[in-house]
């Protein structure tokens, strides 16, 4: 099953120049790597990313994170998935831009 994390460019481009990260400044301060669903994901980018236009949409497996991924209650008690451990560059299944249109973000065809 693919999970998606969504990043901002610098966050990106962290990623990629280092090949792994903590996340970004709210997982730092959780303690884990927010991810959402294929369900979750719209949600995500307009409650936490509403005005932010340079953002990319990563695609995770869950069988590939292993035990460090767990389903946690979040928002509306629906189970969202957190990562426990750093995310690397070797977990990316693919990752694609997300820009923001006139009414939200525009996710890549067929990729939800």
């Amino acid at each position: 099953m693919l999970i998606y994390k969504i990043f901002r460019r610098p966050e990106w481009n962290a990623l990629r120049d280092t090949g792994t990260t903590l996340g970004a400044p709210i997982d730092l301060t959780d303690g884990y790597i927010h991810i959402s669903t294929a369900a979750q994901v719209t949600e995500t980018a307009a409650k936490h990313f509403a005005t932010e236009s340079d953002l990319v949409l990563v695609a995770l497996n869950t069988q590939a994170l292993g035990p460090a991924l767990k389903w946690e209650p979040s928002r509306g008690g629906a189970l969202f998935p957190h990562l426990y451990r750093a995310l690397t560059m070797a977990d990316v299944v693919w990752d694609k831009s997300l820009p923001l249109g006139a009414t939200g973000h525009i996710f890549p065809e067929g990729t939800l």
